[in-house]
């Protein structure tokens, strides 16, 4: 059984789209060992405490990023966690916090990585007039939305959107992906060439259709 850990900072949609996946048998083997927020508002904690899953609150305001970090890393370890995933945690993770889960952080972010990082990805991408958006599940580095790409999914840019209609299809989307790349990460149904990241069940339904 694979531990997952939560980390959210607001109303972790995603979180409970992964928690909702886990009990329809979407994500099989895995279960939600403990989730954390940095925030002690944070609707995601409620959330949390109402399904019966173990909730920490872990306050980063005025300390050093160190100091929090390894109070982070000390409660995933001690939950024995296998996989952290990031849901709408507002930090960026520390060089020492990622080496302690090599290609066991996973991230989600409102955009075709790498365009439009950072905050207000959609708004970014509509100002910008794209024509296509969506939204990257990608293994976290060192660097704000950089590791490499585990699962993409687009979404069509329409002539009607504004930035609200954009970003609730793009959540939908979010919601499908993080599931897809949970099942790929625990499957360990990958592998990782500079930042390339192939899926080995895919080069080999590709081997058998030549």
């Amino acid at each position: 059984m694979h531990s997952l850990g939560i980390l959210l900072s607001g109303r972790g949609s995603n979180f409970v789209a992964i928690a909702d996946s886990i009990d329809a048998g979407r994500i099989a083997g895995a279960r939600i060992a403990v989730v954390v927020s940095n925030k002690a508002d944070a609707p995601g904690i409620a959330t949390a405490r109402q399904r019966g899953l173990n909730a920490l609150v872990i306050p980063s305001r005025g300390r050093p990023r160190e100091e929090h970090d390894r109070e982070v890393v000390a409660a995933l370890k001690q939950h024995n966690v296998d996989l952290v995933c990031l849901a709408g945690y507002m930090r960026l993770l520390s060089l020492w916090f990622v080496q302690q889960f090599p290609q066991r952080i996973l991230n989600i972010h409102p955009s075709l990585l790498p365009a439009f990082p950072g905050l207000e990805a959609q708004e970014q991408a509509f100002a910008y007039g794209v024509k296509v958006s969506g939204c990257t599940v990608h293994f976290v580095d060192e660097e704000l939305d950089h590791g490499a790409i585990v699962v993409q999914k687009t979404v069509p840019v329409l002539d009607t959107d504004d930035e609200h209609t954009l970003g609730v299809r793009i959540l939908e989307q979010e919601h499908i992906a993080y599931t897809e790349a949970i099942n790929v990460v625990l499957g360990r149904d990958f592998e990782i060439a500079g930042r390339r990241l192939r899926r080995s069940s895919q080069k080999s339904e590709g081997r058998r259709q030549k």
